[in-house]
């Protein structure tokens, strides 16, 4: 009896020991079947490798600025081609205060900025301009506001302001003209003082300047001046190369004619560059408006000009109602734009959209097209930091 149990014994823990051991070796290759390797996993599983970006050249781009007067309907204004549209005018008060044109140019200027984010186009709002809302020019204005410090603060301020509560994308500076180095040192003091307040709100500041080449002699002129340094404070710089008609006595074909233009664009061209200068704050302003021969004739719009004849496009010239006009053409148009390009410009600054004709024959197209066929189309960074 005491045999059999100790056989019985060793027979149950043989078969336990060797159970244990069957369960080992299964539980092991079991193990084995369900290891996972690295290349079942599901692609979203697998960590990438970390791989350096490819070296892009940043894409060349200018600027196509567009002035827009206060009474024009905001929404006959093409947009999609322009980079800015400059709202004109808000008008200085000598004591630093400034106007706009009742109630219709504020619904108006709102109008514009809620369009113009649409086709991501910023807005300015230029302030001064030729003509003063209070009858004469607006030059004794401006010069009485920006010559005191307190005056010039507040008309700093009340830009700032409106630029903030209205959400404009900068305010633009049309002092028509600094007329000697008093002006020019007070200027200076005022745009820098604005820059200040405005650049670090992302804010730009412009600012629109006389030709300085006469449109007869094709020389300097020399009563308005300017003082350099004042340009390392502003984002553009937008040249009025027209208005040469008034240049010793009046002569309708001085208005914008190319050989005229080039002498602008290589004067200022000269002095960015002796004043080490970026070329690429220059804007070349050009005309949208036709000048008659007779001086008693009104001005008329480049886009009356096209409604008579679309041929006339391809003209400078033309004759209506018995009356000569000059004016810058398609092709003119597009000679300029390469001009600007050839000289490092910044882009092309329109005065005035209004004045442009609709549809194929659109000057701003020809500007716009001229520019991309150039692979410098112009580029939208709305609400981005520029690099000043």
């Amino acid at each position: 009896m005491k045999k059999r149990t100790i056989l019985l014994s060793l027979v149950i823990a043989i078969t336990f020991i060797g159970g244990i051991m069957t369960g080992a070796l299964f539980s092991t290759n079991n193990a084995k079947d369900k290891t996972i390797h690295i290349e079942q996993l599901p692609k979203s599983a697998i960590k990438p490798g970390t791989k350096e970006l490819p070296k892009v050249e940043k894409t060349q781009s200018k600027v196509l600025i567009g002035y827009v007067q206060d009474f024009r309907d905001p929404n006959a204004v093409d947009y999609s081609k322009l980079t800015h549209i400059i709202f004109s005018f808000a008008h200085p008060t000598k004591d630093g205060g400034i106007l706009l044109n009742g109630d219709s140019a504020v619904k108006n200027l709102r109008a514009v900025v809620s369009n113009a984010k649409k086709s991501n186009t910023k807005v300015m709002l230029a302030v001064g301009g030729w003509f003063h809302i209070n009858g004469g020019e607006s030059y004794e204005y401006f010069k009485t506001a920006i010559s005191n410090p307190v005056s010039r603060t507040k008309l700093v301020n009340e830009l700032t302001s409106i630029a903030d509560r209205e959400q404009l994308d900068g305010i633009d500076i049309d002092f028509e003209h600094p007329r000697g180095e008093a002006d020019a040192e007070n200027l200076a003091a005022f745009t820098k003082e604005l820059s200040a307040q405005l650049h670090p709100k992302n804010k730009e500041l412009s600012i629109a300047v006389y030709l300085k080449i006469h449109a007869v002699t094709l020389t300097e002129i020399g009563f308005v001046v300017y003082e350099p340094s004042m340009f390392e404070d502003v984002d553009h710089v937008n040249i009025m190369a027209y208005d040469g008609q008034w240049d010793d006595g009046y002569h309708a074909a001085n208005l914008a004619p190319y050989p005229f233009t080039e002498k602008i664009v290589n004067y200022w061209a000269d002095l960015f560059d002796k004043n080490n200068l970026p070329k690429e704050k220059l804007v070349l302003g050009v005309p949208f408006y036709a000048q008659p021969e007779d001086p008693k004739v009104k001005q008329v719009s480049y886009g009356a000009i096209i409604n008579q004849d679309p041929a006339n496009a391809a003209k400078d010239t033309v004759s209506m109602n018995g009356k000569t006009y000059y004016y810058n053409g398609d092709a003119t148009m597009k000679k300029k734009t390469d001009l600007a390009l050839a000289h490092s410009f910044g882009g092309m600054m329109i005065w005035e959209v209004g004045l442009d004709s609709q549809g194929s024959h659109s000057l701003t197209g020809t500007i716009f097209n001229t520019l991309k066929d150039s692979n410098t189309e112009p580029i939208k960074y709305y609400a981005v930091k520029k690099n000043r």
